[in-house]
């Protein structure tokens, strides 16, 4: 496959990596309709395990086919596909080959109690990423949970052995847990402190939410009060998101989060854009809408991106 210059130039920043893991790298950085642009946008359907089938489903009831959300993927002409071990098995062979695939080894569920804190647990290994084909391994860590820092040693471990057999990793990193409450869990001041965990731990593509104005961290909120750090408008937070992930040297795409109007889908990508963000990893916004509106959306989300919109 090849690769542009404005790729060549994003894949120069990962020092010390395996030709294997660039090389998948630039599998999902070449693929599809942003393909060589250094954008990206990414379809994650992990919903399912987190929040049950009739909640991520039943809006599009097509979307309890796996094969859906292959399709869906290939025909917006998206980078890359992510899901967990059964997803992706279910159209490894009918699909192999046409999209880069992500397998996201850990998950949770909406059947804990709410006195199981928050955590999630390994679901698939890098070997079952190789035997499908995967172009990386995705791997969620919840940075203010009490589980933290059992999450972070489970994937420096996954991440290790990625990288010696080629895979890349993804790392969703969601603050959430016993030490923050929920504005803090989209502060500006816990994102980019998200973002850098993730980067530290050797992350190759990170996905964070974008976050609010609110500061909630009181050390924190001195600093960015006394260095004047702007983080007045989203594009802004953006961009010290990206700051964060050592001054952009690491790929950043931003979730979608709950299904919300197009309009506001199309504001946060152009805040991305903007603040310098390299994409959207977009679940339910897309597969919660029927075909004709997702593919309708997601092509206007690619020329967002390619500033044409």
């Amino acid at each position: 496959m090849k690769s542009t210059r404005v790729v060549q130039r994003i894949l120069a920043n990962y020092e010390g990596e395996t030709p294997g893991v660039k090389a998948n790298l630039n599998r999902i950085l070449m693929e599809g309709k942003l393909g060589g642009t250094g954008k990206v946008i990414i379809l994650p359907v992990d919903q399912g395990f987190e929040h049950g089938p009739a909640r991520s489903f039943a809006p599009n009831p097509a979307a309890y086919d796996p094969h859906y959300h292959y399709q869906l993927a290939i025909d917006a002409g998206l980078n890359a596909f992510a899901a967990p071990l059964g997803m992706l098995e279910a159209g490894a062979d009918t699909f192999a080959g046409q999209i880069p695939t992500i397998l996201k080894a850990n998950s949770a569920n909406s059947l804990m109690s709410s006195t199981a804190g928050k955590d999630q647990a390994i679901t698939a290994c890098v070997d079952d990423a190789l035997r499908l084909g995967c172009a990386a391994i995705g791997f969620t860590i919840y940075p203010g949970s009490d589980a933290g820092l059992g999450m972070f040693e489970e994937i420096a471990a996954l991440r290790e052995e990625a990288a010696a057999k080629g895979v890349a990793t993804v790392i969703w990193s969601y603050p959430r847990g016993e030490a923050l409450d929920k504005d803090g869990e989209t502060a500006i001041d816990i994102a980019a402190y998200a973002a850098q965990i993730a980067a530290l731990l050797g992350a190759h593509i990170i996905k964070i939410k974008l976050s609010t104005d609110h500061l909630s961290l009181p050390e924190a909120k001195k600093v960015y009060e006394a260095e004047k750090i702007d983080v007045s408008t989203q594009a802004k937070r953006v961009a010290h998101c990206m700051q964060s992930a050592f001054n952009g040297r690491r790929i950043v795409v931003f979730s979608g989060g709950a299904k919300k109007g197009t309009d506001s889908v199309y504001d946060d990508a152009r805040a991305i854009r903007d603040g310098g963000g390299n994409g959207s990893i977009i679940g339910r916004n897309s597969f919660q809408r029927d075909r004709a509106d997702a593919l309708a959306m997601l092509g206007k989300l690619i020329d967002i991106y390619k500033g044409k919109a």
